[in-house]
């Protein structure tokens, strides 16, 4: 890795040469602009605004713009007379715990590098220094024509170094908190905290930039000549006034779901609530039922039932009493059915009969003449 700046950590009356790398890298896509109506790139360039001509690199100095818009100019020469001993030196100040470090000061990332061989022995000393402290250092440098404040910690066997804002730049948050009082339940931060657990840990390395894997896919298909199809936007809900305590449930069965957990479904209601299973929290009036009794209205009447077939229901031997009586009369009524049928069927028989002698004496008496 090729290296920005080269100097020395000064560790009391110790001195390390070093070289400053970048720890990280910046793998955004950028864009050109051009011209629409012919595709020609647009290029900036730097005139003078008092003759209106276009000035090169080596005819640009530097200056500071008054407040009544007076250039006064500055010269390196006179920035490199002014006393600031951390120049090529990276000062180290103090030694403090990681945690009196805001992380809202954190800036960019560098690692210290030890330049050349006898520059290995005191930067392994500072290493394992800091490694057994469980301390990190403050130190100033100066970078790019500023002094700037830095922090030195140890990353597996490399010093790191990461540039630290000034406190007087960090911002107070004043006006962003939301504002009157805001009461949040048991209830809530139980279903937070089970989200949370849910959720779990996650392995840092597998996390990466989709939005740029998008925009590389976007631009070798146009490249390619393939159409792109417009991508399905998901509702992001912004705006809406949401169920908190349905949100919450939803969102830990749905990281159950996604981690393939059994009984994603199963969890149970908090603080005696209804959960619904959207989002929005929505009242709708009870619907009265007609025909169908519902709820203590339907037991009381199975209720109600059972005892009365309990006292309607006979003794034995009444039973038994029924049953032969029944028996009998069933009995008496197949007789009859079978009497009637006898009966109907000699009549039918007997008018059958007569109506055929009529007609054989009737066809003799044609055959004889």
């Amino acid at each position: 890795m090729r290296s920005i700046w080269n100097g020395a950590i000064s560790f009391g009356l110790v001195s390390i040469p070093i070289k400053l790398v970048n720890a990280t890298e910046n793998h955004s896509i950028h864009f050109r602009q051009i011209h629409l109506a012919d595709g020609g790139r647009i290029r900036y360039r730097k005139v003078c605004e008092l003759d209106e001509e276009e000035v090169q690199g080596g005819e640009i100095g530097k200056a500071y713009e008054d407040a009544d818009g007076t250039m006064i100019p500055i010269t390196d020469e006179d920035l490199a007379q002014l006393p600031l001993p951390t120049a090529k030196t990276i000062e180290i100040v103090a030694f403090v715990p990681a945690d009196q470090i805001d992380p809202l000061q954190m800036d960019a990332a560098y690692y210290l590098s030890a330049n050349g061989v006898p520059a290995a022995k005191p930067y392994t000393l500072l290493r394992e220094a800091l490694k057994r402290s469980n301390k990190v250092a403050v130190a100033k440098y100066a970078l790019r024509g500023r002094e700037r404040l830095g922090m030195l910690r140890v990353v597996d066997d490399v010093i790191a170094m990461h540039g630290l804002l000034w406190p007087d730049e960090i911002r107070a948050p004043e006006g962003v908190a939301p504002d009157g009082d805001v009461t949040v339940r048991d209830a809530e931060l139980d279903l937070a905290d089970a989200l949370m657990d849910t959720l779990g840990e996650v392995d840092m390395d597998s996390l990466h930039d989709d939005y740029r894997e998008a925009v590389e896919e976007l631009i070798a298909a146009k490249a390619s000549g393939e159409t792109v199809r417009p991508a399905e936007s998901g509702d992001a809900g912004g705006g809406k006034v949401i169920d908190l305590i349905a949100a919450l449930e939803n969102s830990v069965q749905a990281a159950k779901k996604s981690r393939g957990e059994e009984g994603a479904g199963a969890e149970d209601k908090s603080d005696g609530e209804d959960k619904s299973d959207g989002a929005m929290a929505d009242v709708h009036p009870i619907k009265k039922t007609s025909g169908k009794p519902t709820g203590k209205s339907s037991a009381q009447t199975t209720k109600k039932s059972a005892t009365a077939a309990k006292k309607s229901t006979p003794k034995t031997t009444g039973a038994k009493k029924s049953t032969s009586t029944t028996k009998k009369a069933t009995g008496s009524r197949s007789t009859a059915k079978r009497t009637t049928t006898k009966t109907a069927a000699k009549k039918q028989t007997s008018s059958g009969g007569g109506t055929g002698t009529k007609k054989t004496a009737s066809s003799r008496k044609r055959a004889s003449a």
